[in-house]
């Protein structure tokens, strides 16, 4: 008996212990204000407190409601939330503005992090963490932060990786086949789609060294004497968390320290609201779903193109869920639901759910293709127009560039997607996209335990570390070049010798017939 009794209890001790042990003390730093950004990251940071993590997390959306395990170092207030900010446009201006936007954001966030009295007592009382995770966006600010508890990063995105991220991540980038977050094409690039993405990715990353990191390494200086190039301290990322999965955007090259974890922000889908349950379950042809997402205003279109889209809805027999900013629409039209805000997920789930007609956010377009949903994707702006060509190449849904939109133009769109025949396969598609060893949620939480486990360890390609000649060969083809051209000018010379030699004897053998 007695011998049964100390079994027990050294189990016990060793589950308490091994409970001990796999407890981390976790930092989230996400000082950018995009709501979808946040909400997106949201659900997987619960979990991390949920599986008896702690977890404290920076940023400018605190829980309403106490979350054990969870603490919430709250920059709200000191900025207003990005939400319905952007105008539906899309032009080089626009997308130039937008950049400089992002970029000058991520320098505005910097200094608001910084100098928070909440976060600055954290580095002040030498905190410390096994792991500390970092929204790799628009600033690497966040990184010279971690810098000071010399803990492991892992980064992460709510999007495909930025044009700055390719470099430090050793990740291969060819604008022939390389989709670029900030445009179309997809895979399968034209040529002017190619000048386009070389020039744009050559400006992106320039204004980023200069206006972003250079600036943000100022702030930092402000407050801290030793932190390294900020990025050197990207390059030191353990693992990067990117926010996709192959069955939407096809196969890659990515090293082994980037993970695809697209997926586990999808929750199972609560019960609908009595009215909007009503008007989805009482359609006999089923309901379309349209949203541009929380960033864009959807009333900002303009007037001739929201017509077009009317006109077009109401050609179909499908009733309409429309998220608008405003209480009506033109003409109130009886077969279209509008709200300012809709409960997406929820929506998509339901069966009699058709189509999405959307702009292509990371967010949308990753429940779609969960819940098995076919897209009429109008990408925008940021990782959308990326998005739209990945969607499209997928056979998840088909593109409409708002420059195109016309009421034939969305019909036929439309009715691609509503026929019976592409829905099938686009379920198919999700089927595939279900088919996954550990769910997304599973992965990304093993993988940033994996970083706290390891931390000793590094997993950055070697492609990272390499200088440019190295990476693309050029020492090589300077050889061959250099081969090739002396070879060129041996076999000239022979050939120049050779025919003066044969002059010369013809010169003689004419002076002998002469003389």
């Amino acid at each position: 008996m007695k011998l049964v009794v100390n079994i027990v209890f050294t189990l016990l001790a060793f589950t308490v212990s091994v409970n001990e042990v796999s407890s981390l003390n976790i930092l989230g730093i996400f000082p950018y204000e995009g709501k979808s950004h946040f909400f997106l990251f949201e659900p997987y940071l619960r979990e991390l407190a949920r599986r008896g993590h702690d977890v404290t997390v920076i940023s400018h959306f605190p829980q309403k409601q106490a979350v054990k395990n969870y603490t919430d170092i709250s920059l709200a207030g000191s900025v207003k939330i990005l939400e319905d900010a952007l105008p539906i446009e899309k032009s080089y201006t626009a997308l130039v503005n937008i950049i400089h936007f992002i970029i000058d954001k991520g320098t505005e966030n910097c200094r608001q992090l910084l100098a928070n009295k909440e976060v600055q007592d954290l580095w002040k009382r030498k905190a410390r963490f096994d792991v500390v995770l970092v929204e790799q966006f628009n600033s690497d600010c966040s990184l010279g932060l971690a810098h000071k508890f010399e803990a492991p990063v892992v980064g992460l995105t709510s999007h495909t990786p930025m044009p700055w991220h390719y470099n430090r991540f050793g990740i291969p980038y060819n604008p022939s086949y390389v989709p670029f977050m900030f445009f179309g094409g997809g895979t399968k690039p034209t040529l002017y789609q190619r000048i386009e993405v070389t020039i744009f990715n050559a400006y992106f990353n320039a204004l980023y060294t200069w206006f972003s990191q250079r600036v943000d390494q100022n702030t930092l200086a402000e407050y801290f004497n030793d932190v390294p190039p900020l990025e050197e301290l990207g390059r030191e990322i353990k693992l990067y968390l990117v926010y996709k999965n192959f069955a939407l955007f096809g196969s890659s090259m990515a090293p082994q320290n980037v993970k695809e974890v697209g997926g586990y922000h999808v929750a199972a889908p609560k019960p609908l609201p009595n009215d909007l349950k009503k008007f989805i379950e009482e359609s006999e042809k089923g309901v379309i779903y349209i949203s541009f997402g929380s960033m864009l205003k959807a009333a900002s279109i303009p007037r001739e193109k929201l017509v077009a889209i009317i006109a077009a809805l109401a050609e179909l027999p499908q009733r309409v869920l429309w998220k608008w900013e405003e209480p009506t629409l033109p003409g109130n039209p009886s077969n279209i639901y509008v709200s300012n805000w809709l409960p997406q997920n929820d929506i998509l789930a339901h069966p009699k759910v058709l189509a999405f007609y959307s702009h292509c956010g990371m967010l949308g377009t990753t429940e779609a293709i969960h819940h098995g949903v076919p897209v009429v994707g109008m990408p925008i702006f940021g990782d959308q127009p990326s998005n739209a060509a990945a969607i499209q190449e997928s056979g998840l849904g088909v593109e409409i560039q708002v420059n195109e939109l016309t009421k034939d133009n969305l019909l036929k769109k439309l009715r691609t997607v509503l026929d019976p025949e592409f829905r099938r396969k686009v379920k198919l598609l999700s089927m595939a996209y279900h088919d996954r060893p550990v769910s997304a949620m599973d992965s990304a939480i093993f993988w940033t335990e994996f970083a706290a486990r390891n931390s000793h360890l590094t997993f950055r390609s070697p492609a990272a570390d390499l200088p440019l000649y190295l990476y693309y060969n050029l020492d090589i083809i300077a050889i061959f070049t250099v081969i090739i051209l002396v070879l060129i000018k041996i076999v000239t010379l022979l050939f120049t010798t050779t025919k003066t030699q044969l002059n010369v004897e013809q010169q003689a053998i004419n002076k002998s017939k002469t003389s």
